[in-house]
């Protein structure tokens, strides 16, 4: 294991022992929500994982520390600093380690600690993505190229509906990347169930998702696997009345000068104010719905 690696003694025994386990990101805890929903949510999720037979790692860096596998206390830390916390991509996690500071986890920085740990499952909420207008800004997630090269299964609800979801899916084409739908043809896009964009790949069952994805691996072929998870049918959000609000806060973004690793989180915060707290509640159920689905599939690996 690497030096900068902790395993909680959870996880450590889990892994040892050939038990499921799913990667958690720890961005969603201190940039996605207000404390205390989300270290209430934060709880939930690990708990759901365990119920449906794995092992919750979710994944900080703490003091410089790579932790896998958080103690209450260190969930209850995070969700309290909350922005406070750098939010901690690929390029920035030797700096965070090196100068032994707070790191938040993004999909890509999950993703590379969960393979350096040996966790090849990950439940999140939305993926990054080709943003809105990056024909012009070339304001590209990294998430979308660690998809091409580490080897991880990420279950998500699709990429953050403040994207330009066909290009994303052009972008996840052009690097290799197999993206399935989960009991759906269509690409979901977070706080909904459908975009109108086709998925390549349709799968119905998580003992078909893990049969692929140990497919792709014996076949010694790099990088990850997407699969995306509609939001529970009741917890869907009208299309236009969301595409509005996101449109509204895209504009407010633009005006503030926001960009980068900043935008992200004002988008959702801007969102979720103007749909009078609907937005967040669909992001706490869609991040529930897809641990279910990430611990089955860990479950039949």
């Amino acid at each position: 294991m690497n030096r900068f690696v902790d395993l909680s003694p959870e996880v450590q025994e889990a892994l040892a022992n050939g038990k499921p386990v799913v990667a958690l990101e720890s961005t969603i805890i201190s940039h996605g929500m207000p404390y205390p929903k989300n270290v209430e949510t934060a709880v939930a999720v690990e708990n759901v994982i365990r119920e449906n037979g794995a092992v919750p790692a979710t994944i900080a860096i703490i003091g410089g520390r790579i932790k896998v596998g958080l103690t209450p206390d260190e969930l209850e830390y995070f969700g309290k600093k909350g922005l406070a916390i750098t939010k901690t991509s690929r390029r920035d996690i030797p700096v965070i380690v090196g100068k032994g500071e707070d790191g938040a986890t993004t999909v890509s920085a999950t993703m590379i600690i969960a393979a350096m740990a040996g966790i090849g499952v990950f439940a999140t909420g939305g993926i990054g993505g080709v943003h809105r207008g990056a024909e012009t800004t070339m304001d590209i997630s990294a998430d979308l190229d660690e998809f091409a090269q580490t080897p991880v299964l990420v279950v998500c609800a699709g990429a953050k509906a403040i994207l330009d979801l066909n290009l994303t899916m052009e972008y996840l084409e052009t690097k290799g990347v197999p993206v399935f739908g989960y009991q759906t043809d269509d690409l979901p896009a977070f706080y909904s169930r459908k975009s109108g964009i086709k998925v390549p790949n349709r799968a119905d069952s998580p003992e078909e998702l893990a049969k692929v994805w140990n497919t792709k691996r014996e076949l010694g072929l790099a990088g990850g696997m997407l699969v995306t998870n509609p939001i529970p049918e009741q917890y869907s959000m009208d299309s236009d009345k969301i595409n509005a609000a996101i449109d509204e806060a895209i504009e407010a973004m633009n005006q503030a000068g926001i960009k980068g690793k900043e935008a992200t989180p004002f988008l959702l915060d801007k969102v979720q104010k103007l749909t009078g707290g609907e937005s967040l509640e669909s992001n706490i159920q869609l991040v529930l719905n897809n641990a279910k689905l990430a611990a089955q599939i860990a479950a039949n690996l």
